[in-house]
């Protein structure tokens, strides 16, 4: 646990994934009770896990504040709900794209929607975020505190900034950004389309940036890395990013169609780590229908799915 700012502690968790950690953030009230953004992933022994940090702080957790469904954000919020008897509030939208993904049986639909794009039939994919691995570490808490842009939690407005996911929120008071992972430094947080989520993420992704650059925080606490000192600058550098991805996904198109897979592969060329195949094509895939909805590129249908073609 570490003080970042007045009222403002992180912590930090181990991922087995790509990116190690995640950061979680403990904000602190006027009447000394805390309010906890994020949660890691669900724990086999989650008192054994939780007690230590819970330990340090002068006054009790009584709100749970979810970004969004990823299983590195989600995924312990039942738990800390149970031992702290803390409140948990999510976004709307988020809550249901939630339940859509952990809260049934799997279903065949990415899966179907990746194959379509020319996905290799004899490749493995996994059809839920973060994988089947990371499944039984998502407890989600059920019927929490509903969300919307403008709500207030304990002086902290709520801020809809969706690309990375469609209903992802933030948190912003007095120039500080509690922000998930809507933006990161080192990295572009991930955009990518899926069924059932927005259609057009990127063009999400960078309105969400240009908002940041016109809100001008002081400074981003993000779920990964080290704090953004100057988010609108990095919120700027990031649309450029995309702007640049952009350029060169319509330049790996000519006349002849090619699948959305072997797109994937020339933007982000192989070795990639296990599992990140499908990442890979899902942030293709939003980068040209980006292109599509602004007649940058053409997307062609046949009869095993979708093929695209430079203009």
């Amino acid at each position: 646990m570490v003080e970042l700012a007045p009222g403002v502690r992180r912590a930090t968790w181990p991922l087995p994934l790509g990116i190690d950690h995640v950061h979680v953030y403990f904000l602190r009230s006027e009447d000394g009770s805390w309010t906890l953004v994020d949660t890691g992933l669900g724990l086999a022994d989650p008192e054994s896990g939780w007690a230590p940090l819970l330990a340090e702080l002068d006054g009790p957790v009584e709100r749970i504040v979810v970004t969004h469904f990823h299983p590195d954000h989600v995924g312990g919020a039942a738990d800390v709900a149970a031992l702290t008897g803390a409140t948990v509030f999510q976004g709307a939208l988020d809550y249901a794209q939630c339940l859509r993904v952990w809260g049934g049986e799997p279903s065949t639909r990415v899966t179907d929607f990746m194959r379509s794009h020319g996905f290799p039939a004899g490749q493995p994919l996994e059809t839920r975020v973060g994988g089947v691995t990371l499944t039984s570490r998502v407890h989600m808490a059920r019927d929490p505190e509903l969300l919307s842009s403008g709500d207030h939690v304990e002086g902290w407005e709520v801020l809809h900034l969706p690309g990375h996911a469609d209903g992802h929120i933030a948190l912003h008071r007095d120039g500080i950004l509690v922000a998930g992972d809507v933006i990161l430094t080192h990295i572009s947080p991930a955009v990518g389309l899926y069924p059932d989520c927005s259609p057009d993420p990127l063009a999400d992704f960078l309105a969400s940036q240009a908002r940041i650059e016109a809100l001008a925080p002081d400074i981003a606490f993000a779920g990964h890395h080290e704090p953004i000192v100057d988010p609108a600058a990095r919120a700027a550098e990031l649309r450029v990013h995309h702007g640049e991805r952009l350029e060169r996904a319509a330049g790996f198109l000519g006349p002849e169609p090619r699948t959305a897979y072997a797109v994937s592969l020339d933007l982000f060329p192989d070795p990639l780590p296990p599992g990140q195949r499908r990442f890979a094509l899902a942030e293709t895939l939003a980068h040209l229908e980006y292109l599509v909805a602004r007649d940058g590129v053409a997307r062609v249908e046949w009869a095993e799915g979708h093929l695209y073609a430079g203009r």
